[in-house]
């Protein structure tokens, strides 16, 4: 009995098979991948059934899109067509396409952008694409205009904030028509332009202001934007305010709220501003790649808030330094 029992134990360890290795790896964990610093300039963040969508300039072929459920973890480009929301070929343009914004109106997706120093929009199904225009165009406008920001006012009317490179670059306004198809190119409005020092730190004679972002709250209109050459150190955030769509704009005396002083990172700026489903502000830029080198551009995050400071006057934007972060992504 002891040997029956003895050769069964024999095979039963002994004769089993020697481990093999397959090769073949447990499932990673999105917290055991490589995380990349994003590098997409003038990024915008667009909100959609739970998803953060990350957008910005891209390069000379279009604009690449990132996807998140916390703005925390990143994956992508995550775009349709081989990680492009918006493909050069689709769209108007050939090159230089730079600054989008994307929204969502009447059951469908826009982006509008710059490329070749014009303005268009194109249409989706999808916040990932593909972008599409049915009529290759630019918007009308008289000499070159960048840097697009369609803003919807309580009562639904359409404004297209804009920059057009005249003396300098200069923040416009035109009202849009009702179908998104055009501006009604003589409604166009000077909004801003680089007058202060803070704003033209190297006084250059071709001063900046530039990347408009407009909100409104308590019937106040807040204009958000960008001074001084993005290659700048000194590139900063500010604001104005005023209490009609069109101006005239009033810059608020604490400018800049982002800069190099706060955030101690050189090339602080040119983004957009959201809200979060628990409706707090964020505001999401670029910085200058390091201390010596600009390009490329990183994406970061900031948290934003809209402060009550002295009773009788209107709220004020203040940006937490504490808040900065850079945006990151693994591989889908």
């Amino acid at each position: 009995m002891k040997t029956s029992a003895y050769i069964y134990l024999l095979c039963l360890f002994g004769c089993s098979k020697p481990s093999v290795d397959t090769g073949i790896k447990p499932p990673t964990k999105p917290s055991d991948l490589p995380a990349y610093n994003i590098g997409l300039a003038d990024p915008t963040i667009f909100a959609d059934n739970g998803k953060y969508y990350l957008y910005g300039t891209s390069g000379d072929v279009g604009f690449e899109v990132y996807e998140s459920s916390d703005l925390v973890n990143w994956k992508g480009p995550v775009g349709k067509n081989n990680g492009y929301a918006l493909s050069k070929g689709e769209s108007f343009g050939t090159s230089g396409f730079w600054a989008p914004q994307v929204f969502k109106y009447q059951n469908a997706y826009y982006m509008a952008y710059t490329a070749n120093e014009q303005i268009a929009i194109a249409k989706s199904d999808s916040p990932l694409g593909p972008f599409k225009q049915t009529e290759i165009k630019s918007l009308a406008g008289n000499g070159k205009q960048i840097d697009p920001f369609l803003f919807f006012d309580t009562d639904g009317k359409p404004y297209l904030y804009h920059v057009k490179l005249q003396n300098g670059n200069r923040i416009f306004v035109s009202e849009m028509k009702a179908d998104l198809s055009d501006v009604l190119k003589e409604t166009a409005v000077e909004c801003i332009n680089a007058s202060l020092p803070w704003e033209n730190t190297e006084s250059l004679p071709w001063a900046v202001a530039e990347g408009p972002t407009v909100i409104k709250l308590k019937n106040l209109y807040y204009l958000i934007y960008s001074a001084n050459d993005f290659r700048n150190k000194d590139y900063a955030v500010g604001y104005a305010t005023s209490s009609s769509p069109i101006g005239p704009w009033r810059k608020y005396e604490g400018n800049p709220i982002i800069s190099r002083a706060t955030l101690k990172l050189n090339g602080t700026g040119h983004g957009d501003l959201f809200i979060t489903p628990a409706g707090d502000y964020k505001y999401v830029m670029h910085t200058h790649n390091n201390n010596t080198q600009v390009s490329p551009r990183l994406t970061g995050l900031i948290d934003i808030k809209f402060q009550k400071i002295k009773d009788g006057e209107a709220e004020v934007i203040q940006a937490d330094p504490t808040t900065f972060k850079l945006l990151k992504s693994t591989q889908p």
